[in-house]
């Protein structure tokens, strides 16, 4: 009797974030953060092609950590420079009203 050994791969999807990285690359690009998570997802996806889902998952939850934190800090950042923006201006403008008052306009 002999036996007949089958390698079925299975096809487990890894999603290598790329789309998001390069979104962050682009928009959020917060201490470099989403530049690496970009070069992360590329070498997921590399590792991905050449067939080894081991290196291709941890790659792609690097890329993910590194999203997450991107994406956090650039939303930190935007709503910080806003408030800040808001109290600059309206500084600036209480110092006009008080600069208008005492020279007599």
């Amino acid at each position: 009797m002999t036996t007949t050994v089958i390698n079925i791969r299975s096809e487990t999807s890894v999603p290598d974030h790329i789309v998001w990285s390069l979104f962050n690359t682009i928009f959020m690009n917060s201490c470099c953060l989403g530049f690496v998570a970009f070069a992360y997802s590329v070498k997921s996806r590399d590792r991905k092609m050449v067939g080894d889902i081991t290196g291709a998952q941890s790659y792609a939850s690097t890329a993910k950590c590194l999203n997450i934190w991107a994406l956090v800090l650039g939303i930190f950042l935007t709503i910080g420079s806003i408030v800040l923006l808001v109290f600059v201006y309206r500084g600036a403008y209480q110092m006009s009203l008080e600069m208008m008052k005492n020279r007599g306009y």
